[in-house]
């Protein structure tokens, strides 16, 4: 079965040619990406100009185990992004029914279905949960996941790790995916991990091949999950930051219904019609096609509150 892209935000290329402008010009916030990114140290040359070693991969795992407070029993695999894993991970099993609680992540669905899974609500061999989930925020209790083989995608659980269902990776059949370019800001970085059976991990190491995170996403991804003071005041700001958007978003008649610090999602009368206002003022946000009154948004940097705030007048 062929993968078909999926509807996802971004595209700030498709704006340009509809709406004009350059890129410097326009407010992304149809992701959910951190837009105050962690302010890395760059590698020296060897990073760049030599293969990946084991030492500096080790130094990442480390620096992970210990962040996430990874269960002892679970391996670790860092991967190029998060995405990668997610198209492998249906291969690991033989395919039958997984269960996917919508509205999710669009991508793990096409995912299983691409390997010749089958998307059901009962009986399911296997079951994927977002934690917590995107666009609508959910969170998910250890005692609603039942299925012989579990993935839980925790891209977003950076924002509120005491929700983090992690400890579950110690378990047999169970995956718990982090994402790395969201909450530190750095998604052209291209990072992402795979956390727990350890026979599910070493045959995931096995399809994604050697070498496959770079020297510099090595090095700049262990100095980031090293730093715990920047993670805690970093989730403080997002909180007060996610505030203020509900705020402006509120006095201009939409309704708040979920979200994380991250992304906040609201209900509006017509979400196509807001979309194509915030578009006018070079802002792009994020909508969906199973929802015409859903209507998301990102954050905005630091100095670009302002446009926001015109925009919505």
């Amino acid at each position: 079965m062929t993968h078909t892209p999926q509807d996802h935000g971004g595209g700030l290329d498709a704006a340009l040619e509809i709406y004009g402008g350059t890129r410097a010009d326009w407010l992304d916030l149809s992701t959910g990406i951190n837009p105050v990114p962690y302010c890395a140290t760059l590698p020296d040359g060897d990073h760049w100009t030599a293969l990946p070693d084991a030492h500096a991969r080790n130094a990442l795992i480390n620096a992970a185990r210990v962040f996430w407070d990874v269960p002892p029993q679970a391996a670790i695999l860092a991967a190029p992004g998060a995405s990668v894993l997610i198209a492998q991970i249906p291969g690991l099993m033989p395919s039958g029914p997984v269960e996917i609680p919508q509205p999710t992540y669009n991508e793990h669905a096409a995912s299983f279905q691409a390997h010749g899974w089958h998307i059901a609500q009962t009986n399911a061999t296997a079951q994927v949960v977002v934690n917590p989930n995107n666009p609508d925020g959910r969170l998910w209790q250890a005692e609603q996941l039942s299925a012989p083989f579990r993935i839980i995608d925790e891209s977003f659980c950076d924002i509120a790790p005491q929700h983090s269902l992690i400890a579950l990776a110690a378990q047999k059949n169970t995956i718990v995916l982090k994402s790395f370019g969201k909450f530190w800001g750095l998604a052209g970085l291209r990072l992402g991990f795979a956390i727990g059976d350890p026979d599910h991990i070493a045959q995931l190491a096995q399809r994604i091949g050697p070498w496959a995170v770079s020297g510099p996403a090595l090095h700049i991804g262990a100095q980031a999950l090293n730093d715990h003071d920047w993670a805690a005041q970093t989730r403080q700001r997002l909180h007060q930051d996610a505030a203020r958007l509900d705020g402006l978003m509120s006095g201009a008649g939409a309704q708040i219904i979920g979200g994380t610090p991250l992304f906040r999602l609201f209900q509006v009368p017509d979400a196509q019609d807001w979309h194509d206002r915030l578009a006018r003022h070079k802002i792009l946000s994020r909508i969906f096609p199973y929802n015409p009154r859903w209507l998301r948004l990102g954050l905005p940097a630091q100095n670009r509150w302002s446009q926001l705030e015109k925009a919505l007048i």
